[in-house]
């Protein structure tokens, strides 16, 4: 009697996943944001008004290095859901990928003294390899999520957590970044020192976290080791045809973290020239990433209450309003500012948070469509969009501010103030307005899932 790989998969008893193991879990996204998020908030910027790369080259080389990804994060992906080694799929990453990841991130802060056509090939090289080691981290350490446990509601805790140990490293990179970079500018004399070692000091944090986590978690969702070599790059295909619950979540995230990467990415810009007080782009920074201690312990309760869609709709709704009112708020009102900041902060961080915890059920759906659990697939898919939409922040910006005459280092024109003004709010507030849209279209709730996981069990 033939079985599928879906008949074959054994899930361990899990039970309640201990604390200490969640928090094991969580450094891993705390590094993750130490590196990627000071990268994804303060790249342009640095490319721009440090190295000295015009904001149309920057916006063009993201726009170029997603297109690489695009073909490189599946393959990673399909070879993530073949490893098998005695720490597990998904574990051995975290280990032998820290370091690399958080060198690769160092070299993409440094200034070398090249040429400007050997400075924008320099940066092409550094930013494509920090997108290839970020991905070699980041997609089995997502997947881990769905072999440490199929339980949904500790699958929302264990994200909960994670979540909330990644919105503490986004207030320490919003506040701590600025704040180092200004202190070691102002003790070498040389803003391209500052912030060289500034990432150095994220990076080598961030990569001793990762190894915390690979010490600190289990794999406990066994597969059958003879079937993994049946998941191949084919499988995307198969997962986004029969997959529409996945195929729904990678628009969210390219949507929301795409927002979340303009909004922030352009804040900086915001701060120094149309408020006039680059001082407070520390505090405007920490503003956005502060209401995620508060939420983050909430979450479960939230989803027990609230349910997906209306938790989701009511976060989005927040957002949307938030980014609004900075449209339409003076930026000399710069406490009005900061309260609209706060309230677009507090659907942004509840929204990016909830997404995350979606994904582990699109893999049961996918299985239950395929046969296959094809975690390291999905998590690859999921991964690509989230990074093109990280990289929105600069694609986006990069261009628009071009072409709206933005000079660096110089006092702005107000056809570039307004540039600014409109990238870092109205551009975005579409974007969550399309996102409300496409919750109608998310076809797994919490009736589906409990079925789907009840016919799983059936099969084996």
């Amino acid at each position: 009697m033939n079985t599928s790989l879906a008949e074959k998969i054994t899930v361990l008893p899990t039970g309640k996943i201990r604390v200490k193991e969640k928090i094991g879990y969580a450094t891993g996204d705390l590094a993750c944001n130490f590196i990627y998020q000071t990268v994804s908030s303060y790249l342009l910027f640095f490319y721009t008004d440090v190295f000295g790369i015009s904001a149309a080259a920057a916006g063009l080389m993201f726009l170029i290095v997603r297109m690489i990804d695009a073909v490189v994060d599946p393959l990673i992906g399909t070879f993530v859901d073949k490893t098998n080694t005695k720490y597990g799929r998904f574990r051995p990453y975290l280990l032998y990928g820290a370091f690399p990841f958080a060198g690769v991130a160092i070299l993409c802060f440094t200034t070398p003294a090249f040429s400007d056509p050997m400075k924008l090939v320099y940066a092409y090289i550094t930013y494509i390899l920090l997108s290839i080691t970020y991905s070699v981290v980041n997609i089995p350490y997502a997947a881990l999520t769905s072999a440490i446990t199929q339980d949904n509601k500790e699958v929302v805790s264990l994200t909960s957590v994670r979540m909330l140990f990644s919105n503490t490293g986004g207030l320490i990179v919003s506040f701590g970044v600025p704040l180092l970079a200004g202190l070691f500018t102002n003790a070498t004399g040389k803003t391209s020192t500052g912030w060289q070692i500034t990432m150095s000091i994220m990076g080598v944090l961030g990569a001793l976290l990762l190894l915390y986590s690979f010490m600190n978690t289990k794999e406990r969702v066994q597969i059958n080791h003879s079937e993994e070599a049946k998941v191949n790059f084919k499988d995307i295909f198969l997962q986004l045809k029969a997959n529409r619950p996945l195929v729904i979540v990678c628009f969210f995230f390219i949507l929301n973290f795409g927002v979340n990467s303009i909004v922030n990415s352009v804040g900086i810009y915001y701060v120094t020239y149309n408020v006039a007080r680059p001082d407070l782009v520390k505090w405007y920074g920490l503003m956005g990433t502060l209401p995620a201690l508060i939420l983050m312990p909430l979450m479960p309760m939230m989803y027990k209450w609230m349910g997906k869609k209306k938790l989701l709709f009511t976060a989005l709704t927040l957002k949307a309003i938030g980014l609004i009112a900075l449209f339409v708020i003076p930026a000399s009102m710069v406490p009005l500012v900061f309260a609209g900041r706060l309230v677009a902060a507090l659907g942004t961080i509840t929204a990016g948070a909830f997404t995350w915890a979606l994904i582990p059920e699109t893999i049961d759906y996918g299985e239950y469509k395929t046969g296959k659990r094809a975690s390291g697939v999905i998590y690859a898919l999921v991964g690509f969009f989230f990074k093109f939409g990280m990289a929105i922040g600069g694609i986006v910006p990069g261009l628009i501010l071009a072409n709206f005459g933005y000079v660096a280092n110089h006092a702005q024109t107000p056809t570039a103030l307004n540039g600014i003004l409109v990238t870092m709010t109205a551009i975005p507030a579409v974007f969550v307005i399309i996102e409300l849209v496409a919750i109608y279209f998310y076809n797994l709730d919490e009736k589906e899932h409990k079925r789907v996981l009840a016919e799983l069990k059936a099969r084996g």
